[in-house]
């Protein structure tokens, strides 16, 4: 898993392997600016009112451990 930037992960779809469910993309990815590591990356929560779509409080926070497999589309997370 070596990735240079953040902007690496946007648009690349996440699974979880424990069910095989779509969690979403992955919108935005949090970093130690003093190492430079990826902490986390976040992944919008199921939105099902039109009002929800302006709220932040329901993102998935995966944490770097969890991910197990980054593929050129695809994101395998155990979460």
């Amino acid at each position: 898993m070596n990735y240079k930037k953040g902007l690496d992960f946007k648009h690349k779809e996440v699974i979880n392997i424990k069910d095989a469910k779509r969690l979403g993309y992955v919108q935005d990815v949090t970093a130690d600016f003093k190492t430079g590591t990826i902490n986390e990356i976040i992944v919008p929560g199921n939105n099902t009112s039109f009002f929800n779509i302006f709220s932040t409080g329901n993102e998935l926070v995966i944490p770097w451990s969890s991910i197990k497999v980054i593929g050129e589309d695809i994101i395998l997370v155990d979460f």
